[in-house]
């Protein structure tokens, strides 16, 4: 495996998910990169979180289009 990874923008973002369901807040962490072999992502956490869950999600046009800078809610 390469530690190599794209220096563009980020692939995924990284999130802190507390609380459940329709209550549960999406706090973002971080971001990701795919590296160039495909078989894994490098991670950059910008807050370590100390409970609750961690999410890597794909960045979707939402995110795109909010410049990386808002909180989003990706659906499940």
């Amino acid at each position: 495996m390469t530690n190599d990874t794209n220096t563009n923008r980020p692939t995924h973002i990284i999130y802190q998910v507390t609380g459940e369901g329709e209550t549960s807040y999406w706090h973002r962490v971080g971001a990701a990169w795919a590296n160039k072999d495909g078989k894994g992502l490098s991670l950059k956490f910008d807050a370590i979180p100390l409970h609750g869950r961690i999410m890597i999600r794909e960045i979707g046009d939402e995110a795109k289009d909010a410049g990386h800078s808002q909180e989003i809610e990706p659906a499940l």
